[in-house]
């Protein structure tokens, strides 16, 4: 498809929002504003309050490019209320949005098709907190719909466990407690109907947590992986599938976890991953000869499919 920047009509690049992320989201939002600017569109940057879809109307926008992280932006919240107005959006839809942030349900898709990600269970009250021990130490608690490892914190005896999951219940009223991997990080990024290439990423932190995503300079990523080609197609394979499984599209990002015997384990989906200076997806994009403008640009493209 012949694209030029006017077919694009006018532009709305949600960012900020409510969520925990949005610092975040304002710092990638603003990033691919920028990228969209430099390649000639009529773009706008929108900070999406409660009034965001009158201000969508109001504008007289012609589609959005979406760069909410967290509830409200990557959970269907807002790709329903698009839906409504009938403006065209980047990313997943409603049904791909929803279960792609609700880690729990993703992995109970997963687990149903038997694809590999380690053993979890949904922690609702704090009677079942010997039930969720029994995986085995040591475990990982997860906030069921929060981005950027918020909330998150590895436990190795039944103390930290019950500590942990009264933490995360601060942001979610749904844990979940999930087997911890020993091994190799890597994500994949998705675009379109390809897998980028993978980075393994390295962090001295206990796990690559909020401040190694995006604050700390003791991170680091290889990209090339450092997999043999059959291996890294191998995983590529597996997180394009694992992203359409749960009805993801147009672009985001699968992480997964390799152990000592090179079992990958699935871990979760991103439908909106950041776009920051320290985000993967720019990083994957430019292995792959991507700069960051044109993948903004690309990214923006996947919204055409929707008429």
């Amino acid at each position: 498809m012949n694209i030029q920047a006017g077919d694009f009509g006018k532009v709305a690049v949600l960012m900020g929002g409510l969520s925990a992320e949005r610092e975040v989201s304002l710092r990638s939002g603003q990033a691919v504003l920028n990228g969209l600017l430099r390649k000639g569109v009529d773009a706008h940057g929108i900070d999406a309050g409660s009034d965001v879809l009158q201000q969508l109307v109001a504008g007289g926008y012609d589609r959005v490019f979406i760069v909410l992280h967290g509830r409200g932006g990557e959970d269907g919240v807002i790709q329903g209320g698009l839906e409504t107005l009938g403006l065209p959006y980047t990313g997943s839809g409603v049904q791909g949005s929803a279960l792609g942030m609700d880690k729990f349900r993703c992995k109970l898709l997963w687990s149903a098709l038997s694809m590999p990600t380690p053993e979890y269970l949904l922690v609702q009250d704090e009677s079942q907190l010997e039930d969720a021990a029994a995986l085995g130490f040591p475990l990982m608690v997860k906030p069921v719909h929060e981005g950027s490892s918020i909330g998150m914190a590895k436990v190795c005896d039944a103390g930290e466990l019950r500590a942990a999951w009264q933490g995360a219940r601060e942001y979610d009223s749904q844990v979940m407690v999930e087997r911890w991997i020993t091994g190799e990080e890597f994500t994949a990024t998705i675009l379109g109907e390809e897998a980028l290439p993978l980075i393994r990423l390295e962090t001295p932190h206990t796990f690559y947590d909020y401040e190694a995503k995006y604050s700390s300079d003791s991170t680091q990523y290889h990209c090339p992986c450092g997999l043999d080609e059959s291996k890294e197609q191998e995983l590529q394979e597996l997180a394009l599938e694992a992203f359409k499984v749960v009805g993801a599209s147009g672009w985001g990002r699968v992480d997964i976890m390799m152990d000592a015997i090179q079992q990958p384990w699935l871990i979760e989906v991103n439908t909106v991953p950041g776009m920051t200076d320290h985000s993967l997806v720019p990083m994957a994009a430019r292995q792959h000869g991507l700069d960051f403008d044109e993948l903004v640009w690309q990214i923006l493209a996947t919204s055409m499919e929707q008429g």
